[in-house]
């Protein structure tokens, strides 16, 4: 079937890991063992190590506690560049339908996921992003992603020819996000003190995509990654954790911390795009995704970006005789698709530095 819509980077076709875990094999093979990482495996946290900061939606929505939240929020972006949000008004029960059918989505057959499998020189599909050449370590990991707005640049093979009750989940989903999202863009703004219409302008009818993760249990898990270490190259990310089995760990002050996933919260984080656009003021957080021997773990990412045809770059009024802007303008859809056709790396923003 011809593949319509927009192309934003292109990644080699690799090997279904869920199908490898199922083999059973007592030993991963060469090109998943990563000695270039850092162990995934964290022996020594102190134990008064701080955790990412909550976030409530319902304290940012009251006129009583929105002054407080907001430089709540403010702190977590600027010291963090990640926090969990909670009250933030999408449905427990649009949520438990969500997952319900993710994970019925990888419990398919081989050849029923590869009906949406990666298509040679798009990334959208069931696969493994980021792959430019045959000899790059992977991950230990499956997903299913695709761009989900605007719908004019969804491919007919994707979203549109999932079973009905999971096509019908993620429709519902992606909406209530979109909104949230929204929202929570507008407090950053206020936190920042820059102009909502400027922040409202850069991201209504802006690119929003999904990405599914399944990471199935390893047999020498402290001898790979389940995702590598990056920063994201969107606006925000909310990530959803379908099941409580941890994985996502964050780098600060040159330490890998665990993120211990709330139920029903969303994480979510700050991108390249909004760094750029605070000056700075909020950074993209290095992560990573681990795995483990017993159990799977499923997460769920809605990158929440600028339209195409937005500039982004430092917000003017954060921009002073003192305060330099510290980036170079792009159009977003240049920096996507320089951001997704390369190798997944720890950072990808240094190229935009003045």
């Amino acid at each position: 079937m011809e593949t319509k819509g927009i192309i934003l980077g292109d990644s080699l076709l690799v090997p279904c890991v869920q199908e490898l875990a199922k083999a059973p094999i007592t030993k991963v093979p060469a090109r998943y063992i990563r000695p270039d990482q850092d162990s995934p495996i964290i022996s020594s946290l102190p134990s008064s190590m701080p955790q990412v900061p909550i976030i409530d939606m319902a304290r940012l929505l009251s006129q009583d506690s929105v002054h407080s939240e907001v430089e709540k929020l403010h702190r977590a972006c600027k010291d963090w560049g990640f926090f969990q949000l909670i009250n933030h008004e999408v449905s427990c029960s649009l949520l438990k339908k969500l997952k319900e059918e993710t994970q019925e989505f990888f419990k398919l057959p081989l050849e029923e996921k590869m009906k949406f499998g990666q298509k040679p020189g798009d990334l959208e599909g069931f696969g493994q992003a980021f792959v430019v050449s045959e000899e790059q370590k992977l991950d230990w990991s499956d997903m299913l992603s695709f761009i989900t707005l605007p719908c004019h640049l969804r491919k007919p093979h994707l979203m549109p020819k999932l079973s009905h009750p999971f096509r019908d989940v993620i429709e519902e989903y992606s909406k209530e996000v979109e909104k949230v999202a929204l929202k929570t863009l507008m407090f950053m703004a206020k936190a920042l003190k820059i102009e909502e219409e400027e922040m409202e302008e850069m991201f209504s009818n802006g690119l929003q995509a999904i990405r599914m993760n399944y990471y199935p249990p390893c047999p020498q898990p402290e001898q790979v990654i389940g995702f590598t270490p990056h920063a994201d190259g969107s606006g925000i990310t909310f990530l959803l954790q379908v099941d409580q089995v941890e994985g996502l760990q964050i780098k600060k002050d040159g330490i890998w911390i665990p993120v211990i996933p709330r139920p029903d919260a969303f994480v979510v984080n700050i991108g390249d795009v909004i760094q750029i656009v605070s000056n700075g003021e909020y950074n993209s957080i290095e992560h990573r995704a681990v795995v483990n021997a017993e159990n799977d773990r499923i997460s769920i990412a809605m990158f929440i970006n600028p339209n195409l045809g937005a500039e982004i770059g430092p917000s003017p009024s954060l921009v002073t005789p003192e305060k330099p802007a510290r980036f170079m303008r792009i159009t977003y859809g240049d920096f996507l698709k320089k951001y997704m056709s390369k190798e997944l790396k720890k950072s990808n923003i240094e190229q935009y530095y003045i």
